[in-house]
């Protein structure tokens, strides 16, 4: 059974919220030249990047909206330390969001909602996210120890605390991108996707491939670098994202074994999305205020849309379900998008979103305008950030080519599904 989210129709008195720019941090592969810094420190310097390149004063930004997954212990509102870190005026308001993948695009529409029916005009939303740096959890015995022994008075009642503890108890407990409710990993679920819709091995290592082609081309040519900045760490600047392979063949790939089903299965390494660190923050206004300080080449939220599936069916595949109620709450068909920027988990489920939207009647996607700088399998995926990074790619790239209509969508843990309609404005 497949459920929707309903939006409220727009009035008269209400404000189009645009989108004037966004910047990230490069895209790297977790535990290498990010490994140190966490969440703070990159979401820092995407927000910093999009303030300066977009000439913005810190005290005319009236909210900070910013999603992110794996938190840290320590922030327990990551938006708002961004504020402070950055000496931003300390009456902004900041909040975080989290809705795994798809973060960002909550972050990002929850700011055109908040310019929308007026109660901010300019926005920070984004994501960030530090793989590098998970928060590891001890098993339930040994932390209500560590909380006895917090609260004891002398060291014997201390000692006394850690009675019950055994060894077995003492190791941290792995993270894990498993579903709560079944118990399957997201690869798994994306196996389950692939047999499904029968997406072969083959169709799927074409689209990874594909992926980084584009990826390496949008590098070379210099539009992808345009939206990235650079992270300087111990004497050097990390600048370029670390996934890409430029010359990976379609040999190359059907050498990789499978990851989840080692038997039967058709999910590698090379298929699938990489544990990656990274932020990325875009900045919105209302399109009066916008307009009033001048800016121009103004990229409008003009729809948006969630859905849900079950879990135990096919996790990934509610975009296929978000896409066609955005299109229809903007007026429009998937034929009047002339661009799209969807997340990559894995090219099992693209191909399945595509399959299941022609299944459904929204109409078949043309595969020339999709990720057509890449995507997540060669960019990479830091959780949080994504959704961010989808917007500033598809609004850049609409801008570039002066097409009218584009598409974002994410498909995120527990079955839920984004899809965000931009427009070009005049």
């Amino acid at each position: 059974m497949t459920r929707m989210a309903i939006s409220t129709s727009r009035t008269a008195s209400m404000q189009r919220a645009v989108v004037v720019g966004g910047w990230r941090t490069p895209f790297v592969k977790a535990g290498t030249d990010f490994a140190d810094l966490d969440v703070l420190d990159l979401a820092k310097v995407a927000t910093a990047e999009t303030l300066a390149r977009t000439e913005t004063a810190a005290r005319d930004v009236d909210e900070v909206v910013y999603g992110n997954v794996s938190r840290p212990v320590a922030y327990h509102n990551l938006a708002r330390e961004i504020v402070l870190a950055l000496g931003l005026p300390t009456n902004i308001y900041a909040a975080s969001v989290g809705m795994a993948c798809a973060s960002a695009c909550v972050a990002i529409t929850t700011a055109a909602d908040h310019i929308a029916v007026g109660t901010a005009t300019s926005v920070l939303a984004g994501g960030a996210e530090s793989l590098s740096n998970v928060p590891i959890t001890y098993t339930p015995k040994l932390a209500r120890a560590l909380v006895r022994a917090s609260q004891a008075k002398t060291l014997p009642q201390k000692a006394q605390s850690f009675a019950d503890v055994r060894l077995a108890d003492l190791a941290p407990v792995a993270p894990g991108i498993k579903e709560t409710s079944t118990g399957l990993t997201m690869g798994q679920s994306a196996e389950s996707m692939a047999a499904i819709n029968a997406i072969p091995r083959d169709a799927q290592d074409r689209w990874a491939m594909r992926s980084h082609a584009n990826a390496a081309r949008g590098w070379e040519d210099g539009r992808l670098g345009l939206e990235v900045a650079p992270v300087y760490r111990n004497g050097h600047s990390v600048t370029q994202d670390g996934h890409i392979r430029r010359d990976t063949t379609l040999e190359k790939l059907a050498t990789l074994r499978p990851v989840f089903d080692r038997a039967h299965g058709t999910i590698t390494a090379g298929n699938a999305s990489p544990l990656t660190d990274g932020a990325a923050t875009v900045l919105l206004m209302s399109e009066e205020r916008a307009r009033a300080e001048g800016r121009t080449g103004l990229v409008a939220i003009r729809s948006y849309a969630y859905a849900a599936v079950d879990p135990a069916d096919q996790l990934l595949i509610a975009p296929a379900y978000a896409i066609p109620i955005a299109l229809k709450r903007a007026g429009l068909t998937l034929s009047d998008i002339s661009l799209i920027e969807m997340h990559e988990a894995f090219a099992a489920q693209v191909l399945s979103t595509f399959h299941v939207l022609e299944q459904n009647g929204a109409g078949r996607v043309d595969e020339d305008v999709v990720n057509v700088m890449g995507g997540s399998i060669a960019l990479g995926h830091p959780f949080g950030a994504t959704g961010a990074r989808l917007v500033t790619t598809l609004a850049n790239e609409m801008r570039r080519r002066g097409v009218q209509f584009g598409l974002a969508s994410a498909c995120a843990a527990g079955g839920n599904g984004a899809a965000i309609v931009l427009e070009l404005l005049a």
